[in-house]
């Protein structure tokens, strides 16, 4: 027991009345030192979490694409044709461009962490199925739940990033969350390819099953609650379903004295929230333009096996090896063109007077963002096009492999670029609902990219790849129109839609 005072020979009367504080008032100062920050997680916090959720990220474009090079297995072993495995991978895109709707409004009402979980326990349970399923029909329904796991990831991440990163720094954030997403897809093929060959296409699942596993171990030990209707900038203690076990043992985060939770009123999912979003008029280019680029990113690799088979005569585990260009553009693209963000938005805002709030955030209400995110995105749009279009010449021409996979490479720098400023954009336009932003995204761009895929073995056969990537080029090109409209527009539209908005809450 610690002395008292006199016990210790102190003289209480020259002590002043100022330097008496308690306990109780210390802790008061220090609970309004954290309400006045973005968020009380501190960096290493912030690089745990975010490389947490760009883990989580990796699976839904991972699962896409490993399974591809097992597809002849498959279909051998199944005894049914490749037109029916085709069909269980257009069954996994629908439901990449469904799920998000629904995760989307879910986690911005009852948290990002819940969410998770409940994600990766569908996606782990779905892999173990696949990989002791033994009919068409398990395959089939299995692939689509295994979409429905892990489809919601990305939109999660975005979210995440939001509530973690004000605007200044929230580029580079982006870019790390998104890293794991933009590389899976080149992984997947040369991952699938020697599992496929070297084992059998049931490890492909069984590699899934490990790896998300422990994903969701990290998750349910580690992740913090960071929704902000939550647990405001994180210094408001959630409910325990919202904590991890870790802050449950160390409660390091929600002190004594740390404001208790507020339960959001709960109701059923409404997907078409994420439908009103994309009929906005701020909105509504971003999404078109990211959607046409994925368009363009999609039927590129998509195409990038048959091609390279035909052209160059590569077998398959050769042809695994060839996407790996992309995705290292992808990973080091996604890195850098986060600083550019953060940088445009330091330059925006001193050619516009504005200062920039480093502690509790921008309101972004009189900044125009759309300016500061659209500021560099012209170099990407145009040198994506041109390389687009060099791509399609170079295996007309049938040049050396190096043409095209450098091409290959640098459309990987440029179309990362492109999707990590809109969907950062996006979710800028939305503070509130970050998650269903996010999830708009999803919709627009997997539907475009599904049309786009569909029609273009059609397209490669009448066009052949010169003129076929010179279309796609220009429509990439055909972006920078939209773009200089919501450069220009944007910011008088998200004014009106804003000043709409309160006028109705007003009437009510």
């Amino acid at each position: 027991m610690a002395p008292s005072n006199l016990e210790a020979g102190i003289d209480t009367n020259q002590i002043s009345p100022h330097e008496i504080r308690t306990d109780v008032e210390q802790a008061q100062e220090a609970s309004d030192s954290q309400e006045a920050q973005y968020s009380v997680f501190t960096k290493p916090e912030k690089r745990w979490i975010i490389f947490l959720i760009a883990m989580a990220g990796f699976f839904s474009p991972l699962s896409a694409n490993i399974y591809c090079p097992a597809i002849n297995y498959l279909a051998r072993d199944l005894s049914v044709s490749l037109e029916l495995i085709n069909l269980t991978i257009t069954a996994y895109l629908i439901c990449q461009g469904i799920v998000p709707s629904l995760v989307g409004d879910t986690t911005d009402m009852v948290g990002r962490r819940p969410v998770y979980i409940a994600a990766f326990v569908v996606y782990l349970a779905a892999n173990v199925g696949l990989a002791l399923q033994d009919s068409y029909a398990a395959l089939l329904v299995l692939r689509i739940l295994q979409s429905s796991g892990s489809s919601g990831t990305i939109a999660l991440a975005i979210s995440v990033v939001a509530d973690l990163a004000p605007p200044h720094e929230r580029g580079r954030y982006v870019g790390a969350a998104l890293c794991g997403p933009n590389t899976a897809p080149s992984l997947g093929p040369v991952l699938g390819g020697i599992l496929a060959e070297k084992a059998s296409w049931r490890w492909i699942f069984w590699f899934l099953s490990i790896l998300s596993g422990l994903c969701l171990a990290l998750i349910v030990i580690c992740l913090p609650e960071t929704a902000r209707k939550l647990v405001g900038n994180g210094s408001i203690r959630p409910k325990r379903l919202n904590r991890s076990v870790a802050s449950c043992i160390s409660e390091s985060k929600a002190s004594q004295t740390s404001p208790e939770h507020v339960d959001p009123p709960l109701r059923c999912p409404n997907p078409l929230s994420c439908l009103r979003i994309v009929f906005h008029k701020d909105t509504a280019l971003v999404l078109v333009a990211n959607a046409i680029f994925y368009m363009n990113y999609s039927c590129m690799q998509a195409s990038l096996s048959p091609l390279l088979m035909d052209i160059y005569g590569l077998n398959a585990l050769e042809v695994g090896l060839t996407y790996l260009p992309y995705g290292i553009a992808c990973g080091v693209a996604s890195f850098l063109v986060g600083k550019v963000m953060d940088h445009d938005y330091k330059v925006t805002a001193a050619a516009v007077g504005f200062t920039i709030d480093k502690t509790k955030g921008d309101d972004l209400a009189k900044f125009p963002i759309e300016k500061a995110r659209l500021r560099s995105i012209w170099y990407f749009v145009s040198i994506s096009t041109a390389c687009t279009i060099g791509y399609g010449w170079t295996l007309q021409a049938r040049t050396h492999l190096a043409a095209p996979l450098i091409l290959q490479f640098i459309c990987g720098l440029t179309v990362t670029g492109t999707f990590n400023i809109c969907n950062t954009l996006i979710v800028d336009l939305y503070p509130d609902r970050p998650a269903t932003a996010s999830a708009s995204v999803s919709i627009v761009r997997c539907s475009v990219a599904a049309i786009g895929v569909s029609v273009l073995q059609f397209i490669l056969d009448s066009l052949g790849p010169g003129w076929t990537f010179t279309l796609f080029g220009a429509l990439g090109a055909a972006t920078a129109p939209m773009l200089w409209v919501e450069w220009e527009r944007g910011m008088r539209w998200r004014t009106d839609r804003r000043e709409r908005k309160e006028t109705v809450q007003d009437e009510k």
